[in-house]
């Protein structure tokens, strides 16, 4: 049974539920990954930011014979935002090849279609069924990502804090836990609006307006994701030069996630890349007593930031890949192969 579901409302059994779903499909498909966690879990799934949308379905079994509610074998959610509608399905891997993951789909194209939505778009993990499955159902790769791994316990922790200092005179860095102050608010949303070293696809947008950049990190704090922030700022103009972010979540605290990196192109060359991101290394090994791992995701094309990666450690993963579908043409191709 496929019905419309809200986290903001479910049974904490639910979520639980819903939970060791999500972590079975990782036991499956990436392996490597940490499971996540029930903490926040909720918040995770229910808070988005403002002017966007997440409606939720559920596949749940039948109802024990005790009376107990069944298990939640597939989900799938769609991000309302901009002119794009952003899908997330989950199918346990007992109930794969039986059509719940075209049902899931389908539920939520349809719907995605009768908001106006002109796309669907979906991110796909590379060597997965996922790959498979949805080029079945007519989406085209639009844009790759190179996933990276960094495993902290083999960094050189001495040769890193070199990194960290190897940056030219007249400029400095600093570090922020949970977010940039609001002084720097403007400066900083000025940088990211010039330039992106890490070129996030359509799917993942970044925030570039001052006030969208304050709605953004409240909604990460909401969520149970807690944001870090270096900046190198230039010391004779006071301007933000640069700058990385890192969110731990609380679902997968073993494991970061890097934001944004970026170097405001009047400033390059001057090591603020690779300096920037040793530190922000530094001081998570000190503010997070659980993390082992950083991820990070990067254009193919994206040689520069590549490079500074791989000098500190970090190994490519695998790819993450983009792909995308007219809305109209998925609900008329998944409603004739019923």
């Amino acid at each position: 049974m496929v019905r419309e579901w809200d986290p903001r409302t479910a049974s904490s059994a639910e979520i639980a539920s819903l939970l060791d779903t999500l972590n079975a499909v990782l036991a499956a498909d990436l392996p490597q990954d940490p499971p996540w966690r029930e903490s926040s879990m909720r918040e995770y799934l229910a808070e988005v930011m403002p002017g966007e949308r997440r409606i939720s379905w559920v596949a749940q079994a039948e109802q024990a014979a005790d009376g107990s509610p069944g298990a939640i074998l597939g989900h799938v959610h769609v991000l309302l935002l901009g002119d794009i509608g952003v899908l997330e399905v989950l199918v346990h891997p007992s109930e794969r090849r039986t059509g719940l993951g075209r049902d899931l789909v389908l539920t939520a194209a349809r719907r995605v279609y009768q908001e106006g939505f002109q796309s669907i778009g979906v991110e796909v993990v590379g060597d997965t069924p996922a790959v498979a499955f949805y080029e079945s159902l007519g989406f085209s790769k639009e844009y790759v990502e190179t996933r990276s791994v960094l495993d902290l316990s083999g960094v050189d922790w001495a040769e890193l804090s070199e990194m960290a200092t190897g940056i030219s005179a007249g400029y400095h860095l600093e570090f922020h836990p949970g977010g940039p102050p609001d002084e720097l608010i403007e400066a900083y949303a000025r940088a990211k609006a010039e330039v992106r070293d890490v070129e996030d696809g359509e799917l993942r947008p970044s925030s570039y307006d001052p006030q969208r950049l304050r709605d953004s990190l409240d909604c990460l704090h909401r969520r149970g994701m807690k944001p870090y922030i270096v900046l190198a700022l230039h010391e004779q103009t006071g301007e933000v030069a640069g700058l990385t972010e890192v969110v731990v979540p609380a679902q997968h605290p073993t494991r970061a996630d890097q934001y944004d990196t970026i170097v405001v192109q009047d400033h390059r060359g001057y090591g603020i890349d690779r300096a920037i991101k040793a530190r922000m290394l530094m001081e998570l090994r000190s503010a997070e007593a659980e993390l082992t791992e950083v991820q990070t995701w990067n254009a193919q094309a994206n040689e520069a930031m590549l490079k500074v990666n791989a000098e500190l450690g970090y190994r490519p993963d695998r790819e993450w890949c983009e792909y995308s579908i007219d809305v109209a043409e998925l609900v008329h191709r998944l409603d004739a192969g019923r």
